[in-house]
C-alpha cells in the first residue's frame, strides 16, 4: 500500500498553527520560539515529514548552497579546507556543494558549468589558473568568486592563499642557511597540479637567484605524485645526482616515500642528504625522523573562505570589493633537513 507524502498543512495542522510558522521554524526564522520551533519539529519527526527545502529555495530565489570545485577528494588539504569551509557556512544556514577536478583544468570547465547551473550564492574554485572559457563564466557568473590555494597576480574576484613559489624560495633559504647548495626537486612530471608546478618554479627561480644549480629535478609521473612513486624518484636522484646534498620534494607524501628509499638503501637522513615536503601532512609528524616541511594552514583557508563570502553576501553591508586574503604559511619540524 502506497502512503501519501506528508506536507506542511499536514505538521501545522497537528501543532495547531499556521504553514507559514511552520516555513520559519525550518528556516530559523527569528519570529518563531525555540519552544514552538522544538514541537513543531518533534511533531513532523513523529509524522514522517521532511522539510521541502527546494520549494522554499525557489520561493525566495535563494539556493543557500556555495559551490567549491577542488582538484581530489581523498587528499588531506582539500578535505580540511572544504571541511573548515563546510563548518563556518553550516552556522549561516549554508550548505557546500563540492566537485572535484582530478587535476584538470577541461574538467574544471565541466564542472563549473554544472555547478553555475544550479545558481549557487557563491563559488570557491582551487587555484588560479582555468581555461579561458572557464575564465569567462566565473568573470559573468554575477556571483561572488574565490579562488584559493594560489595568489594569481590575474584574479577572477577574491583571492584567497598564499604563493606557492614564495614557499619553495623559503625551504631553499633554510637549506642554504644549514650550509647546502646542491639542492634537488622531486615533482611531477606534467604541469596540470598548476599549484606543484608553481612550487618546482618557484625552486628553479630561487637556485638562480642564489647563483645555484637549479639543474637537479626529477619528475616523478603524473600528479598527483604517491609514496611509492616518491620512492622511485629518490632512488633516480641518486643514480643522476648522488652529489646531492638536499632534496625538496613536492609534497610530504613524496618526502616519506624518498625517506623510506633512503632507509632500504642505507643512507643516512639527514646526514648523507636532507629531504623537505610540503604540506604539514600528519606523517611528516610521526616519521622517523620527522619530516620538514612547510604548513600551509588548510583549515584557516576554508574559514577565512566563508568569512568573506558570508561579508559579500551581507546584503547590510553592500557588494564589497574585491579581497586579496594572503595566508602566512611556516616552516615546522627540522629533523630531516
Amino acid at each position: 500500500m502506497q502512503h501519501s507524502a506528508k506536507t506542511m498543512k499536514d505538521v501545522a495542522l497537528a501543532a495547531r498553527v499556521s504553514v507559514m510558522t511552520v516555513s520559519r521554524a525550518f528556516k530559523q526564522d527569528s519570529s518563531v520560539s525555540e519552544a514552538t520551533r522544538a514541537r513543531i519539529r518533534i511533531i513532523a519527526e513523529d509524522l514522517g515529514y521532511v522539510f521541502d527545502a527546494t520549494a522554499a529555495n525557489l520561493r525566495t530565489q535563494k539556493t543557500n548552497f556555495v559551490a567549491v570545485t577542488v582538484p581530489s577528494i581523498n587528499n588531506a588539504h582539500f578535505a580540511d579546507t572544504v571541511g573548515a569551509l563546510s563548518d563556518s557556512l553550516a552556522q549561516a544556514g549554508m550548505e557546500v556543494l563540492l566537485g572535484h577536478s582530478g587535476y584538470d583544468v577541461a574538467q574544471e570547465e565541466v564542472l563549473v558549468e554544472q555547478l553555475l547551473r544550479r545558481r549557487p550564492e557563491a563559488i570557491v574554485v582551487t587555484g588560479g589558473r582555468h581555461t579561458e572559457r572557464t575564465r569567462k563564466m566565473l568573470l559573468n557568473a554575477g556571483i561572488p568568486v574565490v579562488e584559493t590555494w594560489d595568489l594569481p597576480d590575474d584574479p577572477i574576484e577574491h583571492v584567497v592563499g598564499f604563493s606557492n613559489a614564495a614557499t619553495m624560495a623559503g625551504m631553499v633559504d633554510y637549506l642554504v642557511a644549514k650550509g647546502m647548495a646542491r639542492i634537488a626537486f622531486i615533482g611531477g612530471d606534467t604541469d596540470s597540479d598548476t599549484r606543484g608546478a608553481d612550487r618546482r618554479r618557484g625552486f628553479v627561480a630561487a637556485m638562480q637567484a642564489r647563483g645555484l644549480d637549479a639543474s637537479r629535478l626529477i619528475g616523478a609521473g603524473k600528479p598527483p605524485i604517491s609514496m611509492r612513486e616518491g620512492a622511485s624518484a629518490l632512488g633516480q636522484l641518486l643514480n643522476d645526482f648522488p652529489d646531492a646534498q638536499a632534496v625538496i620534494c613536492v609534497s610530504d607524501l613524496v618526502a616519506f616515500g624518498a625517506l623510506t628509499e633512503c632507509q632500504r638503501r642505507g643512507v643516512r637522513v639527514p646526514q648523507d642528504i636532507a629531504i623537505a615536503g610540503f604540506g604539514a601532512y600528519e606523517i611528516a609528524g610521526i616519521s622517523h625522523p620527522t619530516i620538514t616541511t612547510i604548513n600551509p594552514h588548510p583549515r584557516l583557508i576554508g574559514t577565512q573562505t566563508a568569512e568573506l563570502i558570508l561579508q559579500v553576501l551581507d546584503t547590510a553591508s553592500g557588494r564589497i570589493g574585491p579581497q586579496r586574503l594572503e595566508i602566512n604559511w611556516d616552516l615546522q619540524g627540522a629533523e630531516s633537513a
